[in-house]
């Protein structure tokens, strides 16, 4: 199963954890980072996933999470297909990183696009590219899948 996670996700256990959304979305991240480690996921990493985490003020974090790099499964580069695809995205709403982010997700075929942005989540409700998920339920889903 391959999946993308999308740079609000990588930050993810940054974030307060005295919220109870963002601790249960952080442990399920984590959870998913573990399934990518032992190989039962396949991580897709893209051009647009460096140029986020680059931007990120705090070196630690964004060294811990530019070395998931490595353990992608894919590395996506921008080509036509990726950057017309993110201007149909932009239609529906998204942001240009985001949409961006999920024309990469879609053009190395990924299963499962993860992410922890309310926007991109209520926008691609009726999506049908890519199943667009938070990471509690992505792994609800792949629990229930495995069934």
């Amino acid at each position: 199963m391959r999946v993308y996670l999308d740079n609000c996700t990588f930050n993810r256990p940054f974030d307060d954890q005295t919220q109870i959304r963002i601790r249960l979305e952080t442990e399920a991240k984590l959870y998913i980072q573990e399934r990518i480690r032992d190989g039962a996921l396949e991580l897709v990493w893209s051009y647009i996933l460096d140029y986020e985490n680059l931007a990120n003020p705090f070196e630690e974090r964004r060294n811990i999470i530019q070395n998931w790099k490595a353990r992608a499964f894919m590395d996506v580069d921008a080509d036509l297909e990726i950057l017309t695809k993110a201007n149909i995205l932009r239609e529906i709403g998204l942001r240009n990183k985001d949409a961006l982010h999920l024309a990469c997700a879609i053009a190395a075929k990924c299963d499962y696009f993860v992410t922890t942005d309310d926007v991109i989540l209520k926008r691609t409700v009726s999506f049908e590219d890519i199943r667009v998920i938070d990471p509690p339920s992505f792994i609800r889903s792949i629990f229930h899948d495995n069934r």
